[in-house]
């Protein structure tokens, strides 16, 4: 049947990031150019050619400040030094120089709702006396009476849970022994919240913008953009929330917690129930539905928030280039989300609709559709993404028995995934994904068909919702195993980034990697990969280059006469160019008129698209 065409948002707009593809790089994991087994910023160097060969546009890093990384520098001690194990100022420079030299923009991380407790004005707080400058600039508050009346203040000032599980709050112990204020972090206890409706912490934060833009960043993905501002009381909520809602999580994964900083893991037996660790009692994951956010949170997607965004727009115009902010924001329906980019906010938003949808033909093209009509209310480009250092890959993902899943993590114990059946459809999926009009986003390692870590050791987990929440959610390490660069080398080739490395320059061994890697990592290396017909790797430079050519991020958008998405089939045209996607169980041919531009099964002939997991880019 007929299909009247969808407005296309933000085609028009001449702004690289409108239609950019960028590359998430999650530094601790990419490349180590000084063998400590640590990805590192000159490792990021070393990596450019590759990224520019691989035809991105811009790269995203994830936080390399100064941080204790409690939660793998989530935790900022100093947003405006990179902290040793990253390198320095000037590694940063190199990096950000080559990169511009090479075509390729460069966002970096910013994490506005928390610091570190690390942070010197949390140290001064802690110093200070209730109701100083110093506390001001954070979220602390008297605790409530456990007996009306007694003013032992014994019980934390709401109900609300941490996102990583356990309470939100922490009470301090004053000098002389007796207890103090509470203090709210909504993750982990070493990350407390700033309070936004102070002033100061409104300058300081234009202040980090502008140490950033001034040494010639392009742009920034704003950390939790929608948790800045709290409701007005502090009202308690007896809802949850969590990094990314899908619609099935484990339950008990805001249960109390034991603190990852002092819960130390340990080897286990074999036998054992993999995710135990020293004080961690592990609970069977039993998956079930989890009912949308119940009611609105009162510490996420506040109004106040735009207001800090217009600020920032602002900050951002006083530079050339196209400066752009990216939001990460859990917020429904489509609709809220689409308040993040109006023309004096941000220019970006990650559409989680889409990376939720699973392997679904009826639930991506409905998030599509959605996706699409929010961000032409206010015209600005849709995004795409699939993956990212907080979500199970999806080559895994895709690979359960129900693959709508979304866990949070995967263990030895738990459903493990089809690993050909899951990179299958992962490689058709992503192939939809490059072929939309907007902005895509794809995580390290994606391009190599990387899969999740699910057979992570306990004693090798770090991510703090692993102990916080006792083991129910079994943590993000699995997604952010290093990568593996040559088959056949010590760490498949991790720390060998530059001739820098201690194995070159003294014959020493580089350090293991920081989290071990699978196996099946060797078979995926880029060395293998590379110039092979077929694989992967392979797949995306030819479907970006395609993206490219055909110039799909800045298209027109409108259901295909094939579309059928009850039958499992997923139709769309965009420029000259007819998708399709095959979810459905049987052979799905080819229309007449139609050649095949680029294949997910890596033929380039044939008149079917292969079942449940085939994706074609025709062109006549």
């Amino acid at each position: 049947m007929p299909h009247s065409p969808i407005p296309t948002p933000g085609s028009s707009l001449s702004a690289w990031w409108a239609s950019a593809v960028v590359y998430q790089i999650y530094p601790r994991s990419f490349a180590d150019a000084n063998g400590d087994g640590m990805g590192d910023l000159a490792g990021i160097t070393a990596k450019l050619p590759y990224l520019q060969e691989l035809g991105v546009d811009a790269v995203w890093l994830s936080p390399f400040y100064k941080s204790p990384q409690a939660d793998a520098g989530y935790d900022v001690a100093d947003y405006r030094a990179v902290d040793p194990l990253f390198g320095t100022l000037g590694d940063f420079d190199a990096m950000l120089d080559k990169a511009h030299s090479l075509g390729i923009k460069v966002i970096v991380d910013l994490v506005p709702n928390h610091t570190s407790d690390e942070h010197a004005w949390f140290r001064e707080a802690l110093a200070a006396a209730p109701g100083s400058p110093e506390r001001e600039r954070y979220m602390f508050h008297p605790g409530k009476d456990s007996k009306p009346g007694s003013g032992d203040g014994a019980l934390a000032p709401n109900n609300w849970k941490s996102i990583f599980g356990g309470p939100a709050w922490t009470r301090l112990t004053n000098d002389d022994g007796t207890p103090g204020q509470w203090y709210l972090h909504l993750f982990d206890t070493k990350q407390p919240d700033l309070n936004w409706e102070n002033p100061e912490v409104h300058e300081e934060m234009r202040s980090v913008l502008r140490f950033w833009l001034d040494r010639g960043v392009d742009g920034f993905r704003v950390d939790v953009a929608h948790g800045l501002v709290k409701e007005a009381g502090l009202p308690d909520w007896e809802g949850s929330a969590a990094m990314v809602e899908g619609g099935l999580s484990a339950p008990g994964a805001h249960s109390e917690a034991v603190e990852p900083h002092t819960a130390h893991p340990h080897a286990v037996d074999g036998k054992a129930a993999a995710g135990q660790a020293a004080g961690v009692a592990v609970t069977a994951v039993e998956h079930k539905v989890k009912p949308p956010l119940d009611p609105p949170s009162p510490f996420f997607d506040q109004d106040g928030v735009h207001e800090i965004y217009r600020e920032w727009h602002q900050v951002l115009s006083e530079y050339d280039g196209d400066r752009m902010l990216v939001a990460e924001a859990w917020v429904e329906p489509p609709e809220r989300l689409a308040r993040y980019i109006r023309k004096d906010e941000m220019q970006q938003a990650f559409n989680f609709d889409f990376l939720l949808a699973g392997w679904d033909a009826e639930r991506m093209a409905e998030a599509i559709e959605s996706s699409l009509d929010a961000a032409g209310s206010v015209d600005a480009p849709s995004t795409w993404v699939l993956s990212n250092h907080d979500t199970v890959r999806h080559p895994s993902r895709f690979g359960l028995a129900d693959p709508t899943t979304f866990p949070k993590g995967i263990a030895a114990e738990d459903e493990q995934p089809d690993a050909a059946l899951g990179l299958a459809r992962a490689r058709a999926a992503s192939m939809v994904s490059f072929a939309l009009p907007g902005s895509a986003y794809l995580y390290q390692g994606e391009e190599l068909g990387l899969p999740e870590h699910t057979s992570l050791p306990a004693k090798a987990r770090q991510d703090p919702t692993f102990f916080r929440t006792k083991g129910v959610e079994r943590g993000r390490d699995g997604c952010r195993v290093p990568l593996p660069w040559k088959s056949a080398a010590p760490g498949f080739g991790f720390s060998e980034a530059s001739n820098k490395a201690p194995a070159a320059a003294t014959g020493k061994a580089p350090a293991a990697p920081w989290l071990p890697q699978p196996e099946s990592f060797g078979e995926l290396a880029a060395d293998l990969q590379a110039g092979v017909d077929g694989s992967t790797l392979e797949l995306y430079r030819s479907v970006l280059s395609f993206r490219k050519a055909h110039r799909l991020g800045s298209g027109t958008f409108r259901w295909a006469d094939e579309h059928d998405p009850a039958n499992g089939i997923l139709a769309f045209h965009n420029r000259d160019v007819l998708v399709m996607v095959n979810m459905g169980a049987a052979a799905l041919a080819v229309p007449a008129g139609y050649h095949v531009g680029l294949s997910s099964d890596g033929r380039s002939g044939g008149a079917s698209i292969v079942p449940n997991s085939g994706a074609y880019l025709l062109a006549r």
